[in-house]
């Protein structure tokens, strides 16, 4: 893992010339602690301080820089010369995926987990399995398993993955949250055991839809 005080100054480079409190509003981090994560350490206690996953994506998309890469610059990720086929994960239990340039990270209640791929006939294979268990494509590299989303904020295109007020999250670019956004709300609903009762125990019909058209 690079030094706390390199981390920090790499932070400090992705926020080029916006200010803190600009920083701040697009990652939902408050001005203070992106601060002192520039600098490496809790300015109050003195104490070395490390962003956690969490934290590290909210950065990734207020900055527009790869959360994989992110990931592997704090130390969370190692490179590997390790490849594997993807999907061997069981999708049904995965909140969302993204994809780095040459591997697959899937996150879910348990963690994340990273599998590296080899070719792009590998990856176009695994997007079709993805449809096939109604993720969709939310950004340039994040996938969505829409059955997992129990919250929509749509304002903030913020899709949480349980009710509860800290829940994890992910945030939706705006033309797939345009394109998409009655699908979510009608996932979400069925989700939460708010679908009509006229459906029964089967997805509305707009679950069924192809959603890489």
């Amino acid at each position: 893992m690079e030094a706390s005080n390199n981390f920090g100054k790499f932070l400090e480079t992705l926020r080029g010339k916006a200010s803190l409190r600009k920083a701040a509003n697009k990652s939902g981090l408050s001005h203070a602690y992106i601060r002192d994560l520039e600098l490496g350490r809790n300015r109050t206690t003195n104490d070395v301080i490390k962003p956690s996953p969490e934290t590290l994506r909210k950065l990734a998309q207020a900055y527009q820089y790869p959360y994989t890469d992110l990931l592997k610059k704090a130390g969370y990720l190692e490179e590997t010369s390790t490849w594997s086929k993807p999907g061997q994960a069981d999708l049904d239990t995965i909140w969302y995926v993204e994809f780095g340039i040459q591997s697959i990270i899937y996150y879910s209640e348990e963690g994340m987990r990273e599998e590296q791929v080899e070719s792009l006939v590998a990856f176009t294979h695994f997007i079709e399995t993805l449809t096939e268990h109604h993720f969709v494509k939310m950004d340039m590299h994040l996938f969505v398993n829409l059955n997992k989303i129990k919250k929509y904020a749509s304002a903030e295109g913020k899709l949480y993955f349980d009710t509860y007020e800290n829940a994890p999250f992910i945030i939706a670019a705006a033309i797939p949250q345009k394109k998409y956004h009655q699908t979510i709300l009608d996932y979400v609903a069925f989700n939460n055991g708010h679908a009509l009762e006229s459906m029964g125990h089967s997805c509305p019909s707009s679950l069924n839809a192809k959603f890489f058209t």
